[in-house]
């Protein structure tokens, strides 16, 4: 995982990953010219109310000429109103653009994600994904729509200020052009320094919050370890270091700001001292002189809002490069463009095109390995009858999750192939495999909504009788109907309100509401209660029939009525055969199933005491 100083640190604007980013923009092009045409009208406003200025000091106070001063009153009303339009305007269509494009890089980088296969999340933290799919695509949104605008502000506002100046006066307009790259040259230079002091601050505020987090999850641990006045100090320390860091920052951006400012004002006073002296020759007038002092001060604002920008643009380039890696990351596993043709793809299945398989699975010749040079699977062979209930047993590492995920095709084999009706599922599109795929974890994840909403994921179209059947047949239905708002009653988050049982019940409601022709259960009762592992045992005799199940097993007790009980060893099938046919062979099975058999009724004896 990046640490915190590399999570911030700024790197050289690469103009190929910031153009496939506006490249976002084409679906705005509309808005884009309306505030485009915005910018340049604000802009040619703030330039001409310095020429607005300029007369009313000649007129009004110079030439004490009032009987245009109504006038002019109503056109600085109406400049106004105008003004204030646009910049109203130019906020609004602003805000809109940073929300689309907001938008749009979430759902591109949120839809990739739904193609991604398992090996991306296996490597992934979700915290970096969370990163991504929130502070950076904000980052983004709001630099794409609000730095382009600004910079066509700047720039156009600088452009047309420099217009009026030249065709005032040629020799002060050269001085405060000359100026121009002095002013940008103190902003490049006390911005690294900015940007160095501001990402430090990050840095520790990052450390702060980690701190935070460390201290709320586990409060208890700190409890009963008596650690409370240490942590305490460390804490301390941290926050500490971001109190001078943050307060390092402010006072560099405070001297950035003053010196510009000082300069500014430098370049004002020579302004100010060629100007008299054309008014003193003659060649100006007093107004003019004003206009250029103003039009001078004016600058400050666009230089800085200019290097703004180029300090953001690569401050944020780090940021660009990991949403549109997330965009642009492909999934190891992609199905073929015939297959997609016939079937679609994930997010535009073709469902008409879906049939109903019966369920014979073969595993032929399977080589895996999740890395290189790790081999799981060798030239491992097994086949499935359809229908039949196949168990598959050994200790951690054996390779009994690896076989269930290779046939949910969430990995792929290396080598050999799986045939699904004596078709290579690879001949399947990934939707339509898993459409007839139903699947059960061994830790059960429920959304954060109602248990119906829970067991309607499992089928989006079902109906309220199906749902309810689906609850009977796994034995919840009597648990939810005790429950103050039976199928309305809210899970909390992950299903926080219920027992693990609880959950696992749901999970199997979720996953039989599509009537499966395949289920697999990877130690779906290893982690429930006695009783509610003897519901699912009960209810699993009925759910199993006319379905290939392939069944992980923790507790023995639980498959002792399996079709094919398989035990495996690093990958290979070291036994095979019904429960009965393994304890007369008196191997590695007939051990693992004595040791659990005494455990259980150890535990047993124990309770009852």
């Amino acid at each position: 995982m990046q640490n915190f100083q590399e999570e911030d640190k700024p790197s050289k604007v690469s103009f190929s990953i910031w153009k496939k980013l506006f490249s976002i923009l084409k679906s705005l092009k509309k808005e884009i010219i309306i505030l485009i045409i915005l910018a340049t009208t604000i802009a040619i406003l703030d330039a001409l109310i310095n020429v607005l200025n300029v007369y009313a000091i000649e007129n009004f106070i110079e030439g004490r000429n009032y009987h245009l001063l109504p006038a002019f009153i109503v056109i600085n009303v109406i400049y106004a109103i105008f003004f204030g339009l646009n910049v109203w305007l130019f906020i609004k269509k602003g805000s809109i653009i940073e929300a689309r494009v907001n938008y749009s890089i979430r759902k591109e980088a949120f839809a990739n994600l739904q193609k991604l296969s398992f090996d991306y999340f296996d490597v992934t933290p979700q915290g970096w994904i969370m990163a991504r799919m929130t502070s950076d695509s904000k980052r983004l949104s709001n630099i794409i729509s609000w730095t382009l605008l600004d910079l066509v502000w700047s720039v156009l506002f600088m452009i047309f200020t420099m217009v009026v100046l030249f065709i005032y006066s040629v020799k002060l307009a050269l001085i405060v052009l000359a100026a121009i790259p002095i002013m940008f040259l103190i902003a490049i230079l006390f911005r690294k320094r900015i940007l160095k002091s501001h990402r430090l601050s990050r840095k520790y505020n990052s450390m702060a919050t980690a701190k935070y987090s460390e201290a709320f999850l586990g409060a208890k641990t700190t409890k009963t370890l008596v650690i409370e006045e240490d942590n305490l100090n460390e804490f301390n320390e941290v926050t500490n270091d971001l109190r001078k860091a943050t307060i390092k920052a402010i006072s560099i951006s405070s001297l950035f700001s003053s010196i510009l400012l000082i300069v500014t004002y430098i370049i004002v006073g020579i302004v100010m001292y060629q100007g008299s002296d054309l008014i003193i020759k003659g060649i100006i007038e007093l107004p003019i002189l004003f206009l250029f002092i103003r039009a001078t001060i004016s600058f400050f604002d666009p230089v800085m809002m200019l290097t703004q920008i180029m300090s953001s643009m690569q401050q944020a380039q780090a940021s660009a490069e990991r949403i549109i890696g997330l965009i642009e990351t492909k999934p190891s596993i992609e199905d073929s463009a015939e297959v997609i043709e016939k079937y679609g793809d994930i997010l535009n299945p073709k469902k008409e095109n879906f049939k109903d398989i019966k369920g014979d699975v073969e595993f032929r010749n399977i080589k895996f390995e999740y890395k290189k040079d790790e081999t799981i699977l060798n030239n491992f062979n097994l086949k499935i009858k359809a229908g039949s209930k196949v168990a598959l047993v050994g200790h951690t590492g054996s390779g009994k999750t690896t076989l269930v995920n290779l046939l949910a095709r969430f990995y792929e084999p290396t080598g050999g192939e799986i045939l699904i009706d004596n078709i290579n599922y690879q001949d399947m599109s990934q939707s339509y495999l898993h459409s007839q795929i139903g699947y059960v974890l061994q830790t059960p994840h429920l959304f954060s909504t109602t248990i119906y909403e829970n067991i309607r994921y499992g089928k989006l179209e079902a109906t309220k009788e199906e749902i309810i059947n689906a609850a009977k047949m796994v034995g919840v239905h009597d648990f939810i109907m005790t429950l103050e708002k039976g199928y309305d009653t809210h899970v909390g988050e992950g299903g926080n309100l219920l027992s693990m049982g609880q959950k696992q019940l749901i999970s199997f409601a979720r996953a039989l509401i599509r009537n499966p022709k395949i289920l697999l259960l990877d130690e779906a009762t290893s982690s429930i209660d006695s009783k509610s592992e003897e519901i699912i045992t009960k209810a699993t005799k009925t759910i199993l029939n006319n379905r290939t199940s392939l069944v992980v097993a923790h507790r023995l007790s639980t498959i002792v009525d399996s079709d094919l009980i398989v035990m495996l060893r690093m990958g290979e099938i070291i036994e095979m055969g019904t429960h009965e046919e393994l304890l007369n062979l008196r191997g590695e099975y007939f051990e693992l199933y004595k040791n659990q058999f005494f455990q259980e009724h150890e535990n047993m004896i124990i309770d009852n005491i």
